[in-house]
């Protein structure tokens, strides 16, 4: 199915307005095959386990809430393994898979005759069907009875419920409820693995949509790097990325909260919060650290981009810069199927570790260093996570795949995979360098590393904040292809920040590398 990302490819049409790209159709064949690769899954396990082909899988979509006690509806986006199986953008729906037949079904929640004079037009069910490409399409009120119609046999029918451990938020996934329950037989076990591992390996219908995710996602964070300028806010770069994305992405949704970090901020691995919401001033001197993506029919894009706010890298920001590049690089030049991701966490912090030995930050050797862990200091974080339909996607530590505990030694505990990669996998490259004083202070302190510091210099980096850069990689057959298309190089960054175009063309880039 290569064709289809070259179709998405061709979307890109040039446009005198702001953007080259036109947000693509919506392919729902892509939830027909995701519903086919559960269904085949699914009756491969139940055929290993000597288990009948029968019962039905079903999944409760999301539902609108409201803000608190008001009457502020928030902004709606679909559950996550609802929107992988049936692509749906309405609330309150649930969807069914009969494993016997292969019969997809939707429910659709019956709408009052007022919701058409506040909220528009009441959608047939044949609209919902066809648009959603299901089998069939009943009222959410009609659920028990017409599962129990299509079973067709005495007893029970046997629901497939998903309900499992989140290994990135801690938080367990709901199974369905519905008027009728009582009526069935439950398994809260059998499903969850399942579509989780489904959802690990990726189609290219969904390539398709994650690279037109990047491409907005990095055009956009283009246009914020030519327009920043000191003195801004840090929300004002927010709201160009925001701008940008929905305005000629028909991205309504970001795949998190933007992180729009300057200066000491940038030490602030979740900046961009609540209580930190991108407000401070930008500085002359400041690096800023942009981690911002967006999202395209629920499947989403993570890029990190790290610049000085001036247009111009000084020795020491290129130094720290330079570091995290090269430790970027060497992952993505290693990385195909059969690497486990601790060996490329490993790679990443000894490449930082080396380049800083190099900077005269660090001294000793850097064998020991890794031994004493003073990489989890500088990179706290894990190298990176699984993304798709969210940003950290599931199946980074699945109870049924072996040597899945998770590492308890610092920065290897923060990992949300420890997986080989497997062809298919989407997974980002994230590595960086921070000068967090919660953690400087402690190692600067303790006798196990404070040997390891040079304590003239790395006073010079108090007030630094850090450096983040991050890819988003598809795993191919034999390595992988970065899907982000951001300016990497300092002389990239600081030709971009200073009007050149992008890509660079041939004649820019060999005068920038002294070839001219």
């Amino acid at each position: 199915m290569g064709e289809a990302r070259e179709a998405f490819a061709m979307a890109s049409t040039p446009s005198p307005s702001g953007s080259s790209l036109t947000p693509p159709e919506i392919p729902f064949e892509l939830h027909v095959a995701n519903r086919e690769k559960l269904l085949k899954s699914i009756r491969l396990h139940l055929s290993d386990s000597s288990r009948p082909l029968q019962g039905f899988v079903l999944l409760q979509g999301g539902e609108e809430q409201n803000r608190y006690c008001t009457d502020h509806t928030e902004l709606f986006r679909q559950e996550s393994y609802f929107a992988y199986l049936f692509g749906v953008r309405e609330p309150g729906f649930y969807g069914a898979i009969d494993i016997a037949t292969g019969n997809s079904i939707l429910f659709a929640p019956r709408l009052p005759a007022e919701y058409a004079v506040w909220l528009g037009e009441i959608k047939s069910l044949s609209y919902f069907k066809e648009r959603y490409m299901v089998s069939m399409i009943y009222y959410t009120d009609e659920i028990a009875q017409v599962l129990c119609d299509q079973y067709g046999e005495s007893g029970k029918p046997l629901l497939f419920l998903l309900h499992g451990l989140n290994t990135d938020s801690d938080n367990f996934s709901k199974p369905a409820e519905f008027q009728g329950k009582e009526k069935f037989e439950t398994d809260l076990t059998t499903l969850h693995p399942i579509l989780t591992e489904c959802r690990v390996l990726k189609s290219d219908l969904e390539l398709a949509l994650i690279q037109f995710a990047n491409d907005i996602s990095s055009e956009a964070h283009i246009e914020v790097m030519r327009k920043t300028r000191i003195k801004m806010k840090e929300y004002q770069l927010e709201s160009m990325f925001l701008h940008h994305t929905y305005m000629y992405g028909g991205c309504r949704h970001c795949s998190y909260t933007c992180i729009c970090a300057t200066g000491g901020n940038g030490a602030v691995l979740h900046y961009g919060h609540a209580a930190a919401p991108n407000e401070r001033i930008l500085e002359d001197g400041d690096m800023a650290l942009l981690d911002m993506g967006a999202e395209y029919h629920f499947y989403g894009s993570d890029i990190t981009c790290s610049f000085p706010v001036n247009g111009k890298f000084t020795s020491d920001q290129a130094l720290i810069y330079n570091a995290v590049l090269e430790a970027h690089n060497a992952v993505i030049s290693s990385m195909k199927p059969g690497v486990n991701w601790i060996d490329m966490h490993k790679l990443a912090e000894k490449t930082i570790l080396e380049s800083l030995k190099k900077g005269c930050i660090l001294v000793g050797d850097v064998d020991d260093m890794m031994a004493k862990r003073l990489g989890a200091v500088f990179m706290p974080h894990g190298l990176g996570h699984f993304m798709g339909i969210d940003t950290h996607d599931p199946g980074g530590f699945l109870k049924n795949l072996q040597r899945m505990e998770r590492p308890k030694e610092p920065g290897l505990k923060s990992l949300r995979t420890i997986r080989d990669l497997k062809e298919g996998m989407v997974i980002t490259v994230e590595p960086g360098c921070y000068f967090i004083d919660a953690l400087l202070s402690p190692a600067l302190e303790s006798s196990n590393t404070c040997k390891f510091f040079n304590h003239e210099t790395i006073g010079r980096f108090k007030s630094f904040g850090g450096v983040r850069i991050e890819s988003d990689l598809h795993v191919t057959a034999n390595g992988c292809k970065n899907m982000t298309k951001v300016p990497r190089e300092t002389w990239e960054i600081e030709a971009v920040m200073s009007g050149a175009p992008w890509p660079l063309e041939k004649t820019s880039t060999n005068a920038a590398n002294g070839k001219g």
